[in-house]
């Protein structure tokens, strides 16, 4: 079955930088176009960037464009998304999603961001 494995969140200072990574397994990887999404404390769920298929295509929230940039390994099966300049705003638990299909995604890794 479809399994998204996020990691690399944390406690960052504002201004500081994370990367996460997003293990997928149990489908073809290489031919899904895939998603970041987040959610803050008390708020619904937030398209953050996505990436096609072949990488070569990505696309941002205008809140973190310029900041943040998403990636992925189709040899590795793995998504990333490096985090820069971030901003208290930023703080919520974040989500790899198929962006089709099922839209499955993983449990979520918490970013805070913190002075």
């Amino acid at each position: 079955q479809v399994q998204l494995v996020e990691s690399g969140g944390g406690l960052v200072q504002p201004g500081g930088s994370l990367r996460l990574s997003c293990a997928a397994s149990g489908f073809t990887f290489s031919n899904y176009d895939m998603d970041w999404v987040r959610q803050a404390p008390g708020k619904g769920l937030e398209w953050v960037a996505g990436i096609n298929s072949g990488g070569g295509r990505t696309s941002y929230a205008i809140s973190v464009k310029d900041r943040f940039t998403i990636s992925r390994d189709n040899a590795k099966t793995t998504l990333y998304l490096r985090m820069d300049s971030l901003k208290a705003e930023d703080t919520a638990v974040y989500y790899c999603r198929q962006a089709s299909g099922s839209y499955a995604r993983g449990q979520g890794t918490q970013v805070t961001v913190s002075s």
